[in-house]
């Protein structure tokens, strides 16, 4: 039996936090944490707005996540992110001991990845999921940045 929840569907919720971060005049990342099919919870870039660097969509995620789990970690869960987690974001989930994480686009120069973040062992990744979906937003964004300047 096919089930519709699968990455591409998670995927385009992350994207639709994307887009409102967008609309606020943020970078636009978003992200969705969920658990045996099911969103537990979302979070998009709010670094402007809270004028706050960590304000990061997976740290919002991941803290929503924890809040409606009622722990801190996330074994179990998934989160679905528009875009490469960066160095911090990397940090905090390995300490959430998530169990995967899927990522849009790849973020060459400040990904974990590239950075050579350590994930927590038991972490799965996965990448590429609506990739030019959530490469394109980014390019969006900073095009429309640097015309209004």
């Amino acid at each position: 039996m096919m089930t519709p929840f699968d990455d591409t569907y998670f995927m385009k919720k992350a994207l639709q936090e994307a887009e409102a971060a967008f609309e606020k005049g943020e970078v636009p990342v978003g992200a969705i944490v969920v658990i045996e099919d099911r969103i537990i919870a979302r979070g998009h870039n709010l670094t402007e707005t809270l004028n706050d660097v960590t304000a990061h969509a997976e740290m919002q995620a991941i803290t929503a996540a924890a809040n409606f789990l009622g722990g801190k970690y996330l074994t179990g869960c998934k989160l679905y992110v528009t875009l490469e987690p960066c160095q911090m974001c990397g940090g905090a989930l390995y300490w959430s001991q998530i169990s995967e994480i899927i990522y849009g686009a790849t973020d060459e120069k400040r990904g974990c990845g590239s950075m050579g973040t350590t994930l927590h062992p038991k972490t799965k990744i996965k990448s590429g999921i609506l990739e030019k979906e959530c490469s394109d937003l980014m390019k969006r964004f900073f095009i429309e940045k640097r015309n209004l300047n």
